[in-house]
């Protein structure tokens, strides 16, 4: 049987932080490895956010990933002060776990089968480098967390 997304492959955990720097040095030494880079979410003329489908020039984060298994990720977020769903979340809910991520191919068709599985799209953009896209939908109502969808185009 197919699921919603048509993979169960998970790739990453997301968390929302309030300081990114701090956050991550206590991430590498519980996990015993060194504090990754920390980066920005990218330009808006590459990223192209859009937050509850409207242009989101400003919305912005700082990103550090861990690598902790052959093919998953953790993923701390420090978002910026402007309205996005890592900072709608930050502001409402304060640090923790924020979304499942999940790869995928054909995102425009995933995010229609999760909308009619009840999720609600909230923020969507492309890498920082152009190098493929995100989308994060609202399942808090039945997953108990958002989904965030990554597809990275072929090279």
């Amino acid at each position: 049987m197919a699921g919603t997304i048509e993979t169960n492959a998970l790739i990453q955990v997301g968390f929302i932080v309030r300081d990114i720097e701090t956050s991550k040095r206590k991430f590498a030494t519980f996990l015993g490895v060194e504090a990754p880079p920390t980066i920005d979410g990218g330009a808006y003329e590459i990223t192209g956010t859009t937050v509850d489908g409207a242009p989101a020039p400003n919305a912005n984060c700082w990103m550090a990933f861990f690598t902790v298994g052959p093919n998953l990720q953790l993923e701390l977020i420090q978002p910026n002060g402007v309205k996005s769903a890592w900072q709608d979340f930050l502001d409402a809910k304060g640090e923790g776990m924020h979304h499942l991520a999940f790869g995928v191919k054909n995102t425009d068709e995933k995010i229609k089968k999760c909308e009619e599985f009840g999720m609600k799209l909230l923020q969507r953009g492309k890498y920082g480098d152009g190098s493929g896209e995100y989308s994060y939908l609202d399942a808090t109502g039945d997953l108990k967390c958002f989904i965030e969808l990554l597809e990275s185009y072929p090279k």
